[in-house]
């Protein structure tokens, strides 16, 4: 559990970033396709989907990559894009952590890193979707205060969606009635 956590804003396309997007899509397609499937994603597929979605929209001025590092490695990423600036509405996209990474507290930063960052683009309300079999994403987001909502979406894989309202950094803004000290 020892190691020391940073997270920092990366282009979508540096050597890690693109390392990371690979590692978490390959994961995340596996699972799918062992679960419903039997197999693991066809290597031509995989290549394919992940070349397709290189993360534009977690580019600015509209989005933004965080990278987590343990001890200096690059050993997960978040992403956050703004959905609607007149709503103050931003989606989590991409958390994951690689495996030999997972139960060491960088989860915990690495979320709240992105939900400084959707802050930062004007939001005030986090949502996102995951899968079902997904078990350990959703326990990450209940316990960091998200909440299970209605389908914001029709994602073909999305079967579970959350939001979070985004406080300020220092807590709940002041009441406009209440007196100055």
């Amino acid at each position: 559990m020892s190691g020391t956590w940073s997270v920092a804003v990366e282009d979508v396309g540096s050597a890690d970033a693109v390392a990371l997007w690979s590692a978490y899509y390959t994961e995340v397609s596996d699972r799918w396709y062992l679960l419903h499937e039997g197999r693991r994603t066809d290597p031509e597929e995989l290549a394919r989907e992940i070349a397709a979605d290189a993360g534009e929209a977690l580019r600015p001025p509209d989005g933004t990559l965080l990278v987590a590092r343990h001890d200096g490695v690059a050993a997960g990423t978040a992403g956050v894009r703004l959905l609607d600036a007149e709503a103050g509405v931003a989606e989590l996209k991409r958390v994951f952590l690689l495996p030999g990474f997972r139960g060491r507290g960088g989860a915990a930063p690495l979320v709240g890193a992105a939900e400084d960052a959707a802050r930062a683009l004007g939001a005030r309300r986090m949502i996102l979707d995951t899968r079902s079999d997904l078990v350990e994403a959703r326990a990450l987001y209940a316990r960091l205060g998200y909440r299970e909502t209605a389908p914001h979406n029709d994602d073909i894989y999305a079967e579970h969606w959350f939001a979070k309202e985004l406080l300020p950094p220092d807590g709940p803004p002041a009441d406009p009635g209440a007196p100055t000290p």
